[in-house]
């Protein structure tokens, strides 16, 4: 695979792209800004200037009508005098000069309308000046004509200081958009080689690699954090497969091998009709106690998902109460615990019925299953605040502190309740329960025993 250089990709960016097109827009802009000063200075100063000598020629033409030609000699004489802007010549037959501050006349075409520019020599002290000039001419008759112009020099002079400026601003301006789209384009890709980088490792197995953050809390630094976020919960997903897998593979071997063991005693022992049937009914039970299990993770499954909220309807957490305790009444006074409900009226919830019945039934199992002979069991319903508390208290040995958190897993049981029946599903359908409806799981010490309590928010 061709390796493509830092600098060719650097030009190949979107960054860099985009920067180039604003720092042409903005050059575009500058342009035409400048465009419109100098076009405009130009042309003011330029009619100024034509305002000025028709004006003036306007009046001298005036003077000769009524003065006739010594007159208008000895006018433009006098103005001829001690002026550094105006130019004046009056020229007779032969362009033989007659008054004026002019040496001859101009050799260049007179344009339409009499106007005309040509270039001048102006006596500066001991030196002389070329300059431009701008004027206009008049025929008087008889071979006499007079010239009436400005110097246009400092036009010219502030013309060619716009462009200057023009051409150096344009080179400023992309020259800075150059660099700053570099840098900018440098620093994305940097971001982003970085991130690249973090997710080349990660697909290559590291885990627990994450994005680095510069600190500065921009985007890329919101960006990273919730790729971060996002990669946390990849790896606790996955972590949490790897989990069940190991759980199901040890958990389900046990009772797959006996199934088996079993069925191959029974078959090689040979024995009467009833032995047979023993053998199928304990494997048929055994079976059960499979499909309960895959039955209960697909309903964590299903609860996780949110693929049950389609089938909630409103409830009263009261009466799913009673149900469930008189369900387990029975088996609490055969072993001779007491089972109490105390719980008010009215409350009214949306949510599934049978999936909040067995969660309830899970935790009542699990209650009445390790709480000693002659122990008791509290099943509480009470308004705390903006929802309604379902709880299940007993005093049976309780949960560490430290374990409350990995029960809730699949597949998650302590030590002592190994040699019991069960799969280590129940609480956690309890939490993917609670999930589906909003509300909150806790589990609390009851000195002796455990409590438990969902807490449902109130519609």
């Amino acid at each position: 695979m061709k390796r493509i250089s830092p600098s060719w990709r650097l030009w190949r960016t979107p960054t860099f792209r985009l920067a180039l097109i604003y720092m042409g827009l903005f050059s575009l802009s500058v342009l035409a800004l400048l465009g419109f000063i100098y076009f405009s200075t130009a042309g003011i100063t330029t009619a100024q200037t034509d305002d000025t000598i028709n004006a003036e020629i306007t009046g001298l033409g005036e003077q000769y009508r009524r003065r006739g030609l010594a007159g208008l000699r000895d006018i433009v004489a006098e103005r001829s005098r001690n002026q550094r802007q105006s130019l004046y010549l009056l020229i007779g037959p032969g362009a033989h000069p007659l008054a004026g501050n002019l040496d001859s006349w101009p050799e260049v075409e007179t344009a339409p309308g009499g106007w005309l520019e040509f270039p001048y020599q102006r006596p500066t002290g001991a030196t002389t000046e070329s300059h431009l000039a701008r004027a206009r001419h008049l025929v008087l008759g008889g071979g006499f004509q007079l010239l009436v112009g400005r110097d246009v020099e400092e036009r010219r002079t502030i013309e060619a200081l716009i462009k200057n400026t023009l051409l150096w601003t344009l080179l400023i301006t992309l020259g800075l958009g150059l660099a700053g789209g570099i840098l900018i384009s440098r620093d994305m890709i940097g971001r982003l080689e970085a991130i690249n980088r973090a997710s080349r490792e990660i697909m290559a197995g590291e885990w627990h690699r994450r994005i680095p953050l510069d600190g500065g809390g921009g985007e890329f630094d919101r960006l990273a954090e919730n790729l971060n976020a996002m990669l946390g919960e990849i790896e606790k997903l996955v972590g949490g497969m790897r989990d069940v897998t190991e759980n199901i593979a040890h958990d389900l071997r046990g009772p797959l091998n006996r199934m088996r063991t079993r069925l191959e005693v029974t078959l090689m022992a040979g024995g009467s009709t009833a032995d047979y049937r023993e053998a199928l009914e304990k494997t048929i039970a055994e079976a059960e106690g499979l499909i309960g299990t895959f039955n209960g993770l697909l309903a964590i499954a299903l609860a996780e998902q949110g693929s049950l909220e389609r089938e909630m309807t409103e409830l009263d957490l009261g009466r799913v109460m009673e149900e469930v305790g008189e369900l387990y009444e029975p088996l609490a006074q055969e072993k001779s615990i007491t089972l109490t409900l105390e719980g008010e009226t009215g409350a009214v919830i949306v949510g599934d019925a049978n999936l909040i019945s067995q969660s309830l039934a899970n935790l009542l199992d699990n209650a009445v299953k390790y709480v000693p002979a002659g122990g008791s069991v509290r099943l509480t319903l009470a308004r705390q605040g903006d929802a309604y508390a379902l709880g299940v208290a007993d005093d049976g040995p309780g949960i560490p502190e430290a374990d409350r958190g990995r029960v809730l897993e699949r597949f998650q049981r302590l030590e002592p309740s190994r040699g019991r029946p069960g799969n280590g599903l129940g609480l956690a359908l309890v939490r993917a329960v609670a999930g589906l409806h909003k509300a909150e799981l806790i589990l609390t010490d009851n000195n002796p025993g455990l409590i438990v309590t969902l807490r449902f928010p109130i519609p």
